[in-house]
């Protein structure tokens, strides 16, 4: 008679897949155990989405075969995925922008309750795993950080016996980690089995008791990531390629961004920011836990809100304030929005066309109406060789590709630009730690040749690694900025709570 408590949730016997000539999965065995968090780790690219979307029943296998508990299963659908109890938090959002939290959970739950019967359960499953939510708050309005959530907890609404979280943490605090990883300790006291990617190789080892990783689609070990160091994981993921972050001085210029006496209003969200000069050769980043205007920072400073006055933002002296986005970017200002799959990129358009949507101002890219489609074909293939790309062709879709890989195209195509100013939120969400340091480099080689950069982000280890300024967002104010040698993280905790905060200068 077996025992239900080591008998696995899930196995998986030599599972393979490929797309084409790109072999994802080879021959994969994986487990998870009730009561179990597994970490499921490997560069972008590995093969982690692909084995997990087969779980779930998103894709099929090519070859091998899935036990649920013991016993033989044909998962053919996400409906026969969630019919055995198994669940997953993608690291794309799939949430409906224009309805409300509870609306969206309704969607996914057959057979839900409505009104405030549900609005009343979400509240109770939400305060038991500690999910500050709002049901009744639309989409549209939330931050990354807080949709991570909505779609957390329509996982655990479906009371799950398996949950897989795919980077769930990319895009919190992290004090919104820590109450995450309570929420998954308590599900796994519970009985319930955890599947943890990340590339985040400290949380690994602080939340997780086992951990697979795959290189190249196959598994190449398997350790307690609590007891092995993150150096001996990293060389099992990486090999023994290099993944420190070189920092060298730069020379500082004259201003390129200015922003003055800016206030700004949409939906429920405020920005002022009293005086910003961000110049060239220089790295500001931006710290603030989510839902403290990050995203109307960015729409505003990108042109997708226009300010009320034209003289409110300057690009190197020219009044921009009353420019939308293609107005700006010929100006040589590019943006890079937080969430790349749906906002960055068209989920059903190649990489071809996908790298037409930052340069229908450019006149190398298009002129008199026409595209140039060997230009283009020519700046996708060089945005992927150059930022290691992994794709199974550049006419493939966009949402073909890896979460890590489509952030490191989106990112890419701006930086391959030198432009003069770049606008960029959450530069390295979602990939992996060597692919990271090339978009670090990239962005530190951008600023040396004279670019200014700002970088939003809620990874207070990255922006301490590479800005050469930082200032807090709190409630929309944009606080006092400081030479990165003035902050410390205690000092960052403070004002990103509001305990200081002035006006930036």
């Amino acid at each position: 008679m077996t025992d239900a408590r080591t008998t696995p949730l899930i196995q998986t016997e030599n599972i393979s897949k490929s797309f084409g000539s790109v072999a994802a999965n080879r021959d994969i065995n994986f487990s998870v155990k009730p009561s179990q968090i597994h970490a499921l780790l490997g560069e972008n690219g590995a093969g982690k989405s692909t084995l997990m979307k087969i779980i779930c029943g998103l894709q099929q296998p090519d070859s091998g075969a899935i036990y649920w508990k013991g016993k033989p299963c044909n998962i053919t659908n996400p409906k026969a995925a969630r019919a055995l109890g198994i669940g997953m938090v993608h690291q794309h959002f799939a949430l409906f922008e224009g309805l409300s939290v509870a609306e969206n959970i309704a969607f996914s739950i057959e057979g839900a309750i409505q009104g405030v019967k549900l609005e009343k359960k979400i509240l109770e499953v939400a305060t038991r795993f500690g999910l500050d939510v709002e049901p009744r708050r639309a989409v549209f309005e939330l931050s990354a950080g807080e949709r991570q959530r909505i779609e957390i907890l329509r996982a655990l609404l479906l009371t799950p016996e398996l949950l897989i979280l795919d980077e769930p943490t990319s895009v919190l605090t992290p004090q919104e980690a820590q109450q995450l990883f309570g929420t998954l300790r308590k599900l796994a006291d519970e009985g319930h089995g955890i599947i943890f990617i990340s590339h985040k190789l400290k949380e690994v080892s602080a939340l997780c008791d086992a951990a697979t990783i795959l290189r190249a689609g196959q598994v190449v070990g398997s350790c307690d990531p609590r007891t092995s160091s993150a150096e001996s994981i990293a060389e099992q993921m990486l090999g023994s390629r290099d993944i420190t972050t070189s920092r060298q001085s730069r020379d500082i210029g004259p201003t390129r961004l200015a922003v003055r006496k800016l206030s700004v209003q949409a939906d429920e969200q405020k920005l002022h920011i009293e005086n910003l000069q961000l110049r060239g050769g220089e790295i500001f980043g931006v710290a603030g836990v989510a839902g403290n205007g990050q995203e109307l920072l960015f729409a505003t400073l990108s042109g997708e809100t226009l300010c009320r006055q034209h003289s409110a933002i300057t690009i190197d002296n020219v009044p921009v304030g009353r420019l939308g986005p293609n107005k700006r970017r010929a100006h040589n200002a590019m943006f890079v929005p937080e969430e790349r799959l749906g906002h960055a990129a068209v989920p059903y358009m190649d990489l071809i066309d996908n790298t037409l949507l930052t340069n229908l101002s450019n006149p190398e890219a298009t002129r008199h109406g026409l595209v140039k489609k060997r230009y283009l074909t020519d700046i996708a293939k060089k945005v992927c060789d150059q930022f290691d790309v992994r794709h199974a062709g550049l006419n493939r879709a966009a949402r073909n590709l890896s979460g890590g890989n489509l952030q490191k195209f989106v990112v890419g195509r701006e930086i391959i630009k030198q432009p003069a100013v770049l606008i960029i939120d959450q530069p390295t969400w979602g990939v992996d730690a060597l692919s990271a340091v090339r978009i670090r480099q990239a962005l530190m080689a951008l600023a040396a040749n004279g670019s200014a950069i700002m970088i939003v982000s809620q990874d207070l280890d990255e922006l301490l690694e590479i800005s050469d300024r930082l200032a807090v967002l709190h409630h929309g104010t944009l606080g006092s900025a400081r030479a990165i040698n003035e902050w410390t993280i205690e000092a960052l905790g403070l004002a990103m709570t509001g305990s200081h905060t002035e006006p930036a200068h």
